[in-house]
């Protein structure tokens, strides 16, 4: 076994996420499984963390989560047009059952076509077929999904880089289906929600791109006029500012990209926000209007974060693996002084994790020095000693951050814990 394939770790910059990552015992890749990741518990804690939060954050906003498969027929992707788009960078393969032989001798589709599959680069198609497996009117409209969507690109194994680059990571998608009057509104408040999450997340600076029709595109220029003429409403009725990037936009419709500035100045993007008039067309998704026509909604598709992993690997180096403390992995590592007070250590853990807070035990014999160095290094930013004069008084002696050590009732460092622990 060969981890982190072709890169010393150690030879990185001691911001890089790959360093940060190693230091804090939150994930490794390596040759078996190239552009994937490993995730350990401490990583996996940092995931849920961030997923619950925008969990929470777009059911405020109305979204009903879901789950859609990870592979697709190809002639779906084919009919959206991500085959002719993306065909070469998705991963393909032949199933040994074609499935329903007679349904598909009715739809002339051939032995061959109803054998191939295609992990999914994207969800759109996915929430359109849930969409499309109910009748809405036009009184249900908006409908909002969202999705933690597994999904797998066949990137260049050159253009691979840590969390930055992969071949299979979670991407945060949302969909709404809306009426055409009903979109300006939808993506001014998903718009506002966007700023909200930066600012939570540490990211005061957001820059706002506006991508237009690109070269090669679904649909005709009335669709475009259209489409790009609501989403510049949208921008504007929130006095958005953006610089406009002529041709960048996705091959169905124009988009909106937020652009985050970290701790080094560096800019990443990551929110997008997509109004598309040409997916509803070539999917045949419709509602139903007031007079019992058939009408095409608008499909607006959002990302809050982007690639989940990708977003880690920007907050990692953005605050030197030193997280604020709702996002830590380990919130807080309770320490004995000595081993005649690791059951009051255990005690204390167990009245933190019952609150609510991530905590952790450092047990042992090792030096007190050396447990809080430990706690360091691994991004806790708390630490609970407790010695014989804590344990007999049911205290604890607190340290934050570079501040001084203060003793307090456990009960009491909770509740002032609280406001920065949880968002």
């Amino acid at each position: 076994m060969n981890i982190e394939p072709q890169i010393n770790v150690s030879e990185l910059d001691a911001n890089d996420h790959r360093r940060i990552g190693r230091r804090m015992d939150l994930f490794h890749q390596q040759d078996e499984g190239p552009g994937m990741v490993f995730w350990h518990p401490r990583g996996m804690a940092l995931v849920r963390v961030i997923e619950d939060y925008i969990r929470t954050r777009m059911r405020r906003a109305g979204f009903a989560e879901i789950r859609t498969p990870q592979a697709l027929s190809r002639r779906l992707w084919e009919q959206s047009g991500h085959w002719e788009k993306f065909g070469g960078n998705m991963f393909s393969f032949s199933a040994k059952d074609g499935g329903d032989d007679v349904a598909a001798e009715q739809r002339d589709i051939s032995a061959s076509e109803r054998r191939m599959y295609a992990l999914k680069p994207m969800s759109c198609p996915g929430h359109i077929q849930i969409f499309n497996a109910a009748l809405y009117s036009y009184r249900d409209l908006p409908v909002r999904f969202s999705e933690f969507g597994a999904c797998h690109r066949n990137e260049p194994s050159g253009a691979l880089s840590g969390l930055m680059r992969l071949r299979a990571f979670t991407q945060d998608d949302a969909h709404i289906f809306c009426r055409e009057d009903q979109a300006v509104e939808e993506i001014a408040k998903f718009c506002r929600m966007l700023r909200a999450v930066y600012a939570d997340f540490g990211f005061d600076q957001v820059k706002v791109a506006f991508s237009t029709r690109p070269p090669v595109r679904a649909g005709d220029d009335t669709t475009w006029d259209r489409a790009e003429a609501i989403l510049e409403n949208a921008a504007k009725s929130i006095g958005l500012s953006y610089k406009l990037q002529p041709g960048e936009g996705a091959f169905y419709g124009p988009k909106l990209e937020f652009v985050l500035t970290d701790n080094r100045g560096r800019e990443w993007q990551c929110g997008t926000v997509q109004l598309d008039m040409v997916l509803p067309e070539r999917l045949d998704v419709a509602y139903v209007t007031a007079d019992g026509a058939k009408q095409r909604p608008v499909m607006v598709h959002h990302a809050v974060l982007g690639s989940i992993e990708r977003f880690i690997a920007v907050l990692l180096e953005h605050y030197d693996g030193k997280l604020p403390l709702w996002l830590a992995p380990d919130q807080i590592v309770v320490a004995s002084i000595t081993d005649a007070q690791n059951d009051y250590a255990k005690h204390c853990v167990s009245e933190l994790q019952a609150a609510g807070f991530r905590a952790v035990a450092a047990l042992g014999s090792e030096r007190i020095g050396r447990k809080v160095a430990e706690a360091r290094a691994n991004g806790v930013s708390v630490v609970f000693a407790v010695g014989a004069r804590e344990e007999n008084e049911k205290t604890i002696s607190m340290t934050y951050g570079k501040k001084a050590s203060v003793v307090l009732p456990l009960a009491y460092a909770m509740v002032m814990l609280r406001g920065e622990a949880f968002k």
